[in-house]
């Protein structure tokens, strides 16, 4: 595939990236800057460099979601989905809206598999959205508990006013660090997920023991595509959400940006996933969760904890109206541009190219089939037609 044609298709998945880093990105510091604590550009740095580190090293562990939600097998399918979600957050930006870029990409994921014909998982679908529904359950139950002990420790201690500031700061900024580095390993996967099945990269090896893989590197442009939405369009969203729900003084804002870093930590460490379910102890799915939903939720529960008097009950309506139109959007959006792909620009947004595969029926044996996946398949384990090759 040319060069030139690959650029066009990747330009997607960076728009994505841009669009997360313009909205869901910017929620982590939204607060601190909102309370003038951190000054934006600041935050925008900070944010920026543990975004591309957690997206590069811990990106893998919420891909596979989305892969089993739907197994986009075509690069011009990909396309058609990120540019989809995309659009569709950037819509929801424009007006002011922390809109999620997971229900973004999941509602374009469902718009291809209706064009592909195909069936939706209906558990994996499910698993996804009831995350939806806890993260700023949880974001605000943390916020209440982080509440209790901040409060008790500044009512039994003697700090200084001025000391008292400047542990402040330092801690919205590592609490910060803390989430940009979640939201990278959690997020990335709205991003780049999609096309690591037709990534055009190949394994780039620096020493024997040093291999960058072609799934880091498209990793890493989506991390970069993130870190230039939040320097250039990520302010107004950050006033939105720090500044207009519920008005926070220094000490909430620190605890709203580390109650929303630990809801995405959760979701995204394979370390904790494999702890728990080796312990076979309930477990937090890894799934792509909204970094929107968890600051609000934390900041509900910030004005909870407090009795609740300043929450503005006008503008979470309008913010949830926006979660909740925004996977059926981009939907219909996805749907109307695999139609326009593969009608007008003649490009196949679903691959029906024959592939190679090798059956092992013995420890000696062999046998060759070459399998023709159709285009109205209904499930790709059970439908493909099979031709036997050779034996």
């Amino acid at each position: 595939m040319a060069l030139i044609t690959i650029g066009i298709f990747l330009s997607a998945g960076l728009f994505m990236g841009w669009s997360l880093g313009a909205n869901d990105a910017a929620n982590i510091f939204g607060t601190a800057v909102g309370t003038r604590m951190i000054r934006f550009r600041t935050a925008a740095i900070v944010c920026s460099v543990f975004v591309i580190i957690g997206a590069v090293a811990g990106g893998a562990g919420t891909s596979n979601t989305l892969g089993e939600l739907g197994a986009i097998n075509a690069i011009a399918g990909a396309f058609a989905v990120t540019v989809s979600a995309a659009f569709t957050v950037m819509m929801m930006t424009k007006r002011g809206l922390p809109v999620s870029t997971s229900q973004a990409i999941v509602g374009a994921i469902i718009g291809w598999n209706i064009f592909a014909g195909l069936q939706t998982d209906t558990a994996v679908a499910v698993k996804i959205v009831q995350t939806w529904a806890f993260t700023p359950i949880l974001a605000a139950a943390f916020a209440v508990i982080i509440y209790w002990i901040v409060k008790y420790f500044i009512e039994h201690t003697k700090i200084h006013v001025v000391r008292m500031d400047k542990y402040i700061r330092y801690g919205l900024i590592i609490a910060g660090a803390f989430g940009a580095y979640s939201l990278g390993a959690n997020n990335i996967a709205n991003v780049m997920g999609v096309f690591i099945k037709v990534s055009p990269f190949s394994d780039i090896v620096i020493t024997n023991s040093i291999t960058i893989t072609g799934v880091q590197q498209l990793f890493l442009l989506g991390g970069i595509a993130i870190a230039v939405g939040v320097f250039t369009y990520s302010k107004r969203v950050m006033m939105t959400v720090g500044d207009s729900i519920f008005k926070l003084s220094p000490i909430s804002a620190f605890i709203v940006v580390l109650a929303t870093s630990l809801v995405l930590f959760v979701f995204s460490s394979e370390g904790l996933y494999n702890f728990l379910t080796s312990r076979n102890l309930p477990a937090f799915p890894l799934v792509p969760v909204s970094q929107s939903q968890a600051v609000v939720g934390a900041i509900m529960g910030i004005g909870l904890a407090k009795g609740g008097r300043n929450i503005d009950i006008s503008k979470i309506g309008k913010i949830a109206m926006g979660w909740v139109l925004t996977p059926l959007i981009s939907l219909i959006i996805s749907f109307i541009v695999m139609n326009v792909l593969q009608n007008v620009f003649l490009k196949n947004v679903i691959s029906n190219r024959k592939r190679k595969i090798f059956c092992h029926l013995t420890q000696t044996k062999r046998v060759t089939f070459e399998v023709k996946i159709e285009k109205n398949w209904e499930n790709p384990l059970s439908t493909i037609k099979i031709e036997k090759n050779n034996v």
